[in-house]
């Protein structure tokens, strides 16, 4: 029993000393029970059920105290850990004199192992608020198509992902559903009717900071705004045969192309072949550069509004035959031979009884890792006799896998190089497949090659592979919506992850080495 500490309590304790025996006393003796004893005997009962009152009211109110460590302890426990930016150089932020901290390079994307929700895509400069204004119209010139994106909040909602200042949550449907149409009116001609793009809407590639991802040159970023903004001035189907389609844009460039005369043109691919716009991302990520720009785009005329693919249609890009589509013709047999001579490898003029072409060696060892990577067999495997195809694949139906039997003789195909620069090869026709399993994969496309890209392999195993195709895919907003946003692109970088993780074992399995080949 604890002695009172505060003069209320001595004061209680004295009265229930006193009232308690009285009471008892009362209640158990055989005097007479007066008046004045039993209103007595009744005030202390109504004092001591006022102490009991007080007593319940005062214990309680410690018991919170009680529960709230508990509870903010496990808060703790289940708050997020702070983020950590993964843009290459995991260095802190930089301070400046007015006290403020200027985060490291363009734009980075938080990745947790657990993620709650989508990362943080942010840029170095915080987007300010300013109305919506109108653009220039895009047909006035091609000023407009270098410009940063001006409307940051609508392209944060449709990728579900937060920029500072600005607010989340927006409906991924809602945003970009409407992609630019043509107007009838006095502008464009298209196919024969006089049409014209809006003045005012936002462009489909997005930057948000001064300068684009470091693997993208200003060359790349000003043709893709071109594919992707640019007034469309014709639109023509490259041959009777061809399902493809040549999108004339206005403008100028050097050379004349036949059917583009001096305007730009797209090479508009089928909807199934989007695949090439993540092709040309992953070139430039790897140190490759030997892909042409690509980028999705939508349009009333082409395939109903869906999003197709469009290409840089390049006129320094030598003549190719009707039948391979290359200017190199080469046998597999040839090119194997052709391998074993390391052909222009240290500036080595090669014998001319060797077989070589005007082809630097290491050019096939970059065909070779891009290929695998995204498992291209329409190059160096154009009758599919690396792995198990499916029915609808080219090569089944045309009924090209009996040719397996002799396959020296088969001959390679997409292999082109420029006019001027006949050394290295231009990667064209780069569709893709992802939904190839491991143990199904096209290990044919690396016989032979004895060397890789160090530039690529150190990409490979830095562990940024993820977070730079994040990084790069995000800035083609049609493409990011047409694979359906971060969860779609996550689901197709993880199968280009583990495929990485096969080439690296079997570059360490077969002893292959890792050179320079940035000549």
């Amino acid at each position: 029993m604890t002695c009172p500490d505060k003069p209320g309590q001595l004061i209680n304790w004295f009265i229930c000393s006193l009232c308690v025996p009285r009471v008892r006393k009362l209640w158990s003796s055989r005097r007479p029970r007066t008046r004045r004893n039993l209103l007595l005997g009744t005030a202390c009962a109504i004092y001591l059920g006022f102490l009991v009152s007080q007593v319940g009211r005062a214990s309680p109110q410690h018991r919170p105290t009680a529960e709230r460590g508990p509870r903010q302890s496990r808060d703790t426990a289940e708050a997020p850990f702070p983020e950590i930016p993964l843009d290459g150089t995991l260095a802190p932020p930089e301070s400046q004199d007015n006290g403020t901290t200027l985060l490291p390079n363009v734009v980075y994307i938080t990745l947790r192992s657990k993620r709650s929700k989508p990362a943080n895509i942010r840029g170095t400069v915080r987007p300010k608020r300013r109305k919506k204004y109108a653009l220039a119209s895009l047909a006035l010139g091609q000023e407009a198509l270098v410009g940063p994106s001006l409307q940051p909040q609508e392209a944060a909602r449709a990728a579900d992902v937060e920029v500072p200042g600005y607010i989340q949550r927006g409906n991924l449907a809602k945003v970009g559903e409407r992609p630019w149409s043509l107007i009838p009116g006095p502008g464009v001609r298209v196919g024969g009717s006089d049409t014209q793009l809006p003045k005012a809407r936002e462009s489909n590639i997005r930057i948000y900071s001064e300068s684009s991802p470091s693997w993208l040159s200003k060359e790349d970023i000003r043709t893709m705004r071109l594919l992707a903004d640019g007034a469309a001035v014709g639109f023509q189907p490259m041959s009777s045969k061809s399902q493809a389609h040549l999108l004339v844009l206005e403008g100028s460039t050097s050379g004349s192309v036949p059917g583009c005369g001096p305007n730009p043109c797209g090479l508009v691919k089928q909807p199934l072949d989007m695949s090439e716009v993540f092709a040309f991302h992953l070139d430039r990520i790897l140190g490759l550069n030997r892909t042409l720009p690509s980028v999705s785009r939508k349009s009333e005329f082409i395939q109903d509004g869906r999003p197709c693919p469009v290409i840089l249609w390049d006129p320094s890009l030598s003549p190719a035959s009707n039948e391979t589509h290359s200017s190199v013709q080469l046998t597999w047999g040839a090119y194997q031979q052709l391998l074993k001579q390391k052909c222009w490898q240290k500036g080595r003029v090669p014998r001319p009884e060797g077989g070589c072409t005007e082809v630097h060696h290491h050019e096939w060892s970059k065909v070779a890792l891009f290929d695998f990577l995204l498992q291209i067999h329409n190059r160096l495997d154009t009758n599919c006799c690396g792995f198990r195809p499916r029915k609808e694949d080219t090569c089944a139906r045309n009924g090209l896998r009996p040719n397996c039997d002799n396959q020296d003789s088969v001959a390679l195909a997409h292999i082109v190089q420029r006019k001027h620069d006949p050394r290295h090869l231009v990667f064209i026709d780069n569709k893709g497949f992802f939904d190839r399993s491991e143990d199904n994969l096209n290990f044919k496309l690396l016989k032979g090659i004895k060397e890789f890209p160090e530039s690529a392999v150190s990409v490979l195993k830095s562990q940024h592979l993820r977070q730079k195709l994040l990084q790069s895919l995000f800035l083609d907003k049609v493409y990011w919506e047409s694979q359906g946003g971060r969860q779609g692109i996550e689901k197709l970088i993880d199968v280009v992850e583990q495929r990485a993780k096969i080439l690296l074992t079997y570059i360490n399995a077969h002893g292959a080495k890792v050179l320079p080949m940035n000549e």
